[in-house]
């Protein structure tokens, strides 16, 4: 008998809830108040140019042609992520992640990824002119397809490409 209660007033809150639509929206949760998550979203907006974004987390994120230009994406996260042609020109993404996320057609452009943790991501057609790969993982497939265009400096850490990737 209270358990059947209990079934009915459960059934009547949770039909109230949907009702005024307290169900029904997404809810999203950062593992820190520190961390801006991006988990499973797509972005309503897709400039980050110039933004202070260290250690935010875009998990599973759509974000085809966004801008990071100048970001300081220090630390940040892109696990499973597509950024096809994403713009990261003169971004510095030191420190950061981004497995198996698809950046095909990035712009890299004198942006520093040192220590930068890459592997399972697919770079084909990504430009890396002056873009400084220094202690950066990333699997040797890519390396060797990044190495047939990589050519320059970083204008930040003075580093040259080729032998911040290991070029043959």
């Amino acid at each position: 008998m209270i358990m059947s209660r209990f079934r009915q007033f459960l059934s009547f809150l949770l039909s109230a809830l949907l009702g005024v639509g307290l169900l029904s929206q997404p809810v999203y949760a950062a593992s820190s108040a520190a961390i801006r998550a991006y988990d499973d979203v797509t972005p309503t907006t897709k400039s980050y140019a110039g933004e202070t974004l260290i250690q935010a987390q875009f998990n599973n994120a759509t974000l085809e042609g966004a801008d990071f230009s100048g970001a300081d994406l220090r630390g940040a996260v892109f696990n499973g992520s597509v950024l096809k042609n994403a713009r990261f020109q003169g971004a510095d993404l030191s420190d950061s992640i981004a497995y198996l996320s698809n950046l095909a057609g990035a712009d890299f452009t004198d942006a520093v990824l040192t220590s930068a943790m890459m592997l399972k991501s697919n770079f084909r057609g990504a430009s890396v002119n002056g873009a400084d790969f220094s202690y950066a993982m990333l699997d040797r497939e890519q390396v060797l397809r990044l190495c047939e265009t990589a050519s320059g400096v970083n204008p930040v850490t003075g580093v040259d490409t080729r032998e911040s990737l290991g070029c043959p």
